[in-house]
């Protein structure tokens, strides 16, 4: 099929973006990848990327950055299809949705819907006013704040972000876990100091394998066209981290969950539903919805649901035939380089032993940077690993000396 709309991919420097760029490419759509700089930006080497463009910084100049984008688009004969492969890109295409609309082909949603799915406050009210279960949660705002503290959440708890990127890049964590009053107000006072708005919450008890997660593209008419659940085996940093190690994994219940929420809420595009299963209950918790491509998305690939060619095929009005996958197959993703970290700590916590870290290895597997026929990501990707090495190892100021 010849594809007349070229596909512009928002961030190319985590695999993510990376694997965005291979499902276009691999169906014969000509891939632009979008960032702030190059340095760093291992995506753009794959084979499958036909153009590569320096853009103004999102954050640092977001007007500057819409209007490249739409400069851009001013010159395409053909519509370019839009897709946002992190969380701050989202959340800047979603503030300017209607500048953009004109230029490209975008989900049919009014501005800041992604906006409110994303921020953990309005998410939490949306899920509580439809029954939805979420973990319990305190505001910083709401009365007698350390007796429902004490009472209702209970030590140890966590102290979330309302809005995570923001929180990681400042803290490097997604939360703050905390034991006692005196660490907790510690902890809302980091957040005070920088800027952040925060919450307080319960930890759903059980381990990280009792996370799952439900993966859907909603067409644009709100109704669920393919979609998938996930076994989170292992994650980094353990606890409340991000997916290193998955599997797929059948839950009729989120299926059921999964589908009546996304299409009540008229959810157009791609979204992974994330939940905890709690170990005393046996009940699912929503824990936070994922409005853009995932870290798996190449085991989804492998499965047969190409999200990204799936995204473009409905945009551009040509939809594929949908796809439910309800079966399990012994595949599993694998993102080594911080796999290695998690693995440290299960090890450490007693988590995981050493046998079954080692069994693991040997299932079949979806990587996250690695393919034999596109190799160039995975040695950009070892260049940038060898110079954080090489900048420990003699610091700063030699490390740009030649040798």
């Amino acid at each position: 099929m010849k594809h007349k709309s070229k596909a512009l991919v928002l961030g190319s420097n985590y695999f993510i973006g990376l694997s965005v760029i291979r499902c276009l490419g691999k169906e014969g759509v000509t891939v632009v990848s979008v960032d702030y700089t190059s340095r760093g930006a291992y995506g753009a080497a794959s084979r499958y990327c036909s153009e590569s463009l320096v853009a103004p910084h999102y954050k640092e100049d977001p007007r500057g950055f819409i209007d490249f984008l739409v400069d851009y688009g001013k010159k395409q004969e053909h519509p370019p299809v839009l897709i946002p492969a992190a969380d701050p890109y989202v959340q800047v295409v979603d503030d300017y949705l209607e500048d953009l609309r004109e230029h490209y082909l975008l989900p049919r949603v009014e501005q800041g819907y992604f906006n409110r799915l994303m921020n953990k406050d309005t998410l939490y009210e949306m899920m509580e006013e439809r029954g939805v279960l979420v973990p319990e949660t305190v505001r910083l705002e709401d009365g007698d704040f350390f007796q429902r503290i004490e009472e209702e959440i209970k030590f140890p708890c966590v102290v979330k972000p309302v809005d995570s990127h923001a929180f990681v890049k400042v803290f490097r964590r997604k939360v703050f876990k905390v034991f006692n009053r005196e660490e907790l107000n510690a902890a809302v006072q980091k957040a005070r100091q920088a800027g952040l708005q925060v919450v307080v919450q319960r930890i759903i008890p059980g381990p990280d394998t009792n996370k799952y997660t439900f993966d859907a593209y909603l067409n644009q008419d709100s109704q669920v066209t393919h979609c998938a659940s996930f076994h989170l085996l292992r994650l980094y940093p353990n606890d409340f981290g991000a997916s290193v190690y998955t599997e797929p994994g059948y839950v009729e219940e989120l299926f059921r969950l999964g589908k009546g929420l996304l299409e009540d809420i008229g959810y157009k595009g791609f979204a992974e539903l994330e939940f905890k299963k709690d170990a005393g209950s046996g009940r699912y918790y929503l824990m936070e919805i994922n409005v853009r491509i995932v870290n798996f998305n190449n085991l989804l690939y492998k499965l047969g649901i190409n999200i990204p060619y799936i995204t473009y095929r409905d945009l551009v009005g040509q939809p594929v035939p949908p796809l439910e996958l309800r079966e399990d197959k012994n595949l599993v993703f694998w993102y080594f380089y911080e796999d290695v970290f998690a693995v440290r700590q299960y090890l450490q916590s007693g988590t995981l032993s050493a046998r079954e870290v080692f069994l693991s290895y040997f299932r079949p597997k979806a990587y996250a940077i690695w393919e034999a026929g596109d190799i160039k990501p995975a040695l950009a990707f070892l260049g940038i690993l060898l110079g954080k090495l090489r900048r420990r190892v003699l610091g700063p100021g030699r490390a740009g000396q030649r040798l």
